[in-house]
């Protein structure tokens, strides 16, 4: 029986033609499976369904996600989450060779909800743990916020309202987790993790329901020691609105998964 599924040119260069003609005729689709996003219940006979491919070192897995959640698409993870991933998708997950993931810098990410214009955003914090020098320098200065400030990021000095969008970013929240926080690709391609998680990150069903809402994620950088790790979201948001009056706080709004 076809499927109403969207599969994504740049799905189709990696699984082949052949591959997702297979797909689109329902040899290789569930009719049922659990979104890879929101966890939830979908038919690909019934209702648009987006393949999502997840490339690791090795290998790589097909999941499947209401096209309302996310857009059909590939995104590259390590090989260590993408066995989670196999864990997690129904066993009509298909393999193919992939390509490896490219290494990030080490920042702490801390998910919360901020209250911002009397509306509940979900936020993620990125603050790393020691200085981040530029690329090619021989300082010790820390350049984290100029260097995502050069990248689109907006100064903040307070938190009235939310910053706005920087587009070719996006949060992947995938399999009811945090995954990564992807960026455009230098050479124009498919985008590139600038932050992932070790291990998927848990998130409260409050951020993923937000998260799904506002489909975009509002995401604070600040230099290492800036925020640190608040127990509470009402600290979390005190550590942030000192940060932004000391102008130590960037932001911008990320797209959900990205397209």
């Amino acid at each position: 029986m076809p499927r109403m599924l969207d599969v994504s040119d740049e799905v189709r260069a990696e699984i082949g033609d052949e591959e997702a003609d297979r797909l689109l005729a329902g040899e290789n689709a569930p009719g049922s499976y659990d979104c890879t996003s929101c966890r939830t219940p979908g038919d690909s006979a019934h209702e648009r369904t987006s393949t999502v491919l997840f490339i690791g070192d090795e290998t790589a897995v097909l999941a499947f996600a209401h096209s309302t959640c996310l857009p059909s698409q590939v995104v590259q993870v390590t090989e260590e989450q993408l066995q989670g991933a196999v864990r997690s998708i129904s066993g009509d997950a298909a393999r193919v060779p992939a390509q490896a993931a490219p290494e990030q810098a080490v920042l702490g990410v801390t998910s919360g909800l901020v209250l911002i214009a009397g509306e509940l955003h979900p936020a993620l914090v990125v603050e790393p743990t020691t200085p981040i020098a530029r690329p090619g320098s021989s300082g010790l200065g820390d350049d984290f916020l100029p260097l995502l400030i050069e990248q689109g990021f907006m100064p903040l000095t307070e938190l009235s309202e939310a910053p706005p969008v920087q587009h070719g970013w996006s949060v992947l929240l995938a399999m009811g987790q945090l995954h990564a926080v992807l960026q455009p690709s230098a050479g124009g391609g498919q985008p590139v993790a600038w932050w992932q998680a070790h291990q998927p990150l848990q998130v409260t069903d409050g951020w993923r329901a937000a998260a799904n809402k506002h489909q975009q994620v509002l995401m604070f950088a600040a230099p290492a020691g800036s925020i640190g790790r608040q127990p509470r979201e009402d600290l979390l948001r005190d550590a942030l609105d000192k940060a932004a009056a000391g102008g130590k706080l960037v932001g911008a709004a990320l797209p959900l998964a990205g397209t």
